[in-house]
């Protein structure tokens, strides 16, 4: 936890840490056990958990283990889509204007059926589809409130051999070219950065311990 800590002061900053939802945990024994890698687990905001737990399951995903209480009284899940990628659901509620977390990406095989089924779930609602190149392909994205601002995107790169289903979150930087150097110096692994159609710049990337995160700036 110190160096996963470490790493990313350096690559974010020390506020990175007072950001709304961001938090640093062991991996838990069991998961460690079942070969899960280090990870970035991303967390819904629900007001019933326990009906929001049934609901995923009715419709073919999964919960891993038990729903666990905090001191607070505040309620988690863990739970993993038909798709294969891990999410949580929690009671808590957090600022997502002061969230680091700029873009949430959906890696699927079948991006269609994902967006439907995380739509039904928690009324999230399409924006437009852009298409990044043949490798990353058409990407459907996507908002959660009445803003319409898009906040992420599904797409079929799950199909890529390089890629397993999962949640990918992109942390906001000024200048991602200097930040890709730091996390290449720092250990980890930067792909080449990508342009949007909204000419915003980002990029996936591994730290040391292999959790996947990935970088984005925002266009001038």
């Amino acid at each position: 936890m110190k160096a996963a800590r470490a790493f990313y002061t350096d690559i974010l900053g020390e506020q990175f840490w007072d950001s709304a939802g961001i938090n640093i945990a062991p991996l838990p024994a069991r998961a460690a056990a079942a070969g899960a890698p280090a990870h970035w687990l991303g967390h819904i905001s629900v007001g019933d958990i326990e009906g929001t737990v049934d609901n995923v399951m009715t419709l073919g995903g999964e919960q891993l283990g038990p729903s666990q209480r905090g001191p607070d009284g505040s309620q988690r899940a863990i739970l993993r889509d038909p798709f294969g990628a891990v999410l949580a659901v929690t009671s808590e509620t957090a600022d997502a204007d002061r969230s680091p977390v700029v873009w949430h990406l959906h890696h699927s095989q079948d991006q269609e059926r994902s967006f439907y089924w995380y739509a039904g779930l928690f009324g999230w609602a399409p924006t437009e589809a852009v298409d990044l190149g043949s490798e990353l392909g058409a990407h459907q994205m996507f908002t959660w409130n009445e803003s319409r601002r898009p906040v992420g995107s599904m797409a079929n790169t799950a199909r890529l051999p390089q890629i397993h289903p999962q949640w990918l979150f992109f942390f906001r930087v000024a200048d991602i070219a200097s930040s890709l150097v730091k996390v290449r110096a720092l250990g980890g692994i930067a792909l080449a950065p990508v342009r949007t159609s909204l000419d915003d710049i980002l990029a996936p990337c591994d730290d040391p311990q292999g959790a996947a995160f990935g970088l984005y700036q925002y266009g001038l």
